[in-house]
């Protein structure tokens, strides 16, 4: 998953009046790119092995005459370590930036528009999911390309369904309601999410026809409070009110998490990402997840991208050679390569070779050909804190879910106008 930062404050203060919209030199014949990112993945070696050990050097193989340097930074400090470099005129040739922050680096003008500088960009982006693509997306342009995706699927056990009496989990609205009347009198909750951001009720307002602002992003007044979007958020707080869905939805700190409860059969069903294989094979050894689509709603069935990109800085002195690599994260051996660690791809087109890898990333990548980018705007992290702090009464039965949402709406309308 990727959490949007809220430091912008600080990016805007730091890079304010750096001279990084400069014309980019050519490449010379001898180019060494630097390339930050979190691959560590907070001790995790498997990606950064995979990228240093052998995806690096075979480019290098192919393109000599270019080195790749690749620094990885803890995710946590990477904003910050981007700041710092913005300031002092030292940014990196590449970034692998968590899909919230396009968006944020674009106002600021430290990145170059890859639709722009690529002869060939609409031949690479027409080839990635187009919600992964999306992040991408500010102003009319497009700032980066999709390097590693995913999204939230439906996952549930066969002990939950065993006990509602179902054969598969449920695959609409309706469904899911059914599944709750079948739990009541048990120990067990139909549904469990940790928070109300865009993160996590996004896939429910879609699903259920509704939406977050119109196509161009201009408006949410109409859109995030439309019958659909209410429909979609009042089913939620419905199952809330009747014990079928935890506090842990509203910030209860002292409710069991999701990784715990769906194992341990507190929870029937939570939204969640291919990342928790990992997670449960270590602590729930026994425990297999089933994994489906989100519940469909008049919508269809849609989910949330995740991931991250890679851009291209615009105080980068290699712009060529850095867009060599950048084409080189497109291919299948890039994307085949970091399937084996642990990441998805973002091109539909290896979607067979990835369920061979791992075949329960299936479900995921089905659900990818229709899920969709949270608000591409520099402020999404405060359209998070909007959503949470305005819904939360609703949960609670302080304030119905249609004057929550248009509350909400009418704080990301002046985001919106804001351009913030």
């Amino acid at each position: 998953m990727s959490h949007y930062p809220t430091r912008r404050g600080a990016l805007l203060s730091m890079v304010a009046g750096a001279a990084l919209l400069a014309a980019l030199p050519a490449l010379a014949q001898d180019a060494t790119i630097t390339f930050f990112g979190s691959y560590g993945n907070g001790g995790n070696s498997r990606q950064q092995d995979a990228l240093n050990n052998v995806l690096i050097p075979a480019f290098e193989a192919a393109h000599p005459g270019i080195k790749v340097k690749y620094v990885d930074v803890p995710y946590d400090s990477l904003l910050q370590k981007l700041t710092t470099s913005a300031a002092g005129g030292e940014l990196p040739d590449l970034v692998r930036a968590d899909l919230g922050w396009v968006p944020q680096f674009a106002e600021l003008g430290v990145l170059v528009p890859l639709s722009d500088a690529m002869p060939d960009f609409q031949a690479l982006a027409g080839a990635t999911y187009p919600g992964s693509l999306s992040t991408n997306l500010y102003l009319g342009k497009y700032y980066g390309l999709p390097l590693d995706t995913n999204t939230r699927v439906l996952v549930t056990s066969q002990a939950a369904l065993d006990a509602a009496g179902m054969s598969a989990p449920p695959a609409t609205f309706a469904e899911l309601k059914a599944m709750a009347e079948k739990l009541k009198g048990t120990e067990t909750s139909v549904f469990a999410d940790g928070g109300l951001g865009s993160w996590n009720v996004l896939p429910w307002i879609w699903s259920g026809g509704g939406n977050i602002t119109d196509p161009e992003l201009k408006v949410a007044s109409g859109y995030l409070d439309g019958p659909d979007s209410v429909a979609a958020i009042q089913m939620l707080v419905d199952l809330y009110q009747a014990g079928q869905i935890p506090n842990l939805i509203i910030g209860n700190q002292g409710a069991i998490g999701t990784s715990d409860g769906l194992p341990s059969g507190k929870y029937a069903t939570i939204l969640d990402g291919p990342w928790m294989v990992g997670i449960w094979g270590e602590q729930y050894p026994d425990f297999t997840p089933v994994y489906a689509p989100v519940p469909a709603g008049k919508g269809g069935s849609i989910s949330v991208v995740g991931g991250q990109d890679i851009v291209l800085t615009a105080s980068s002195q290699n712009q060529e050679a850095a867009l060599e690599f950048i084409r080189f994260t497109q291919t299948e051996q890039f994307q085949m390569e970091m399937t084996k660690s642990g990441n998805m791809t973002v091109i539909p087109a290896f979607a067979e070779a990835e369920k061979a890898v791992a075949p329960y990333y299936a479900t995921f990548s089905s659900q990818l050909k229709t899920a969709k980018s949270r608000l591409a705007i520099p402020a999404s992290s405060k359209v998070d804190g909007i959503l949470n702090i305005e819904l939360a009464p609703a949960f609670e039965g302080k304030v119905s879910v249609q004057d929550a949402l248009s509350n909400a709406a009418k704080q990301i309308d002046a985001l919106l106008a804001g351009g913030k």
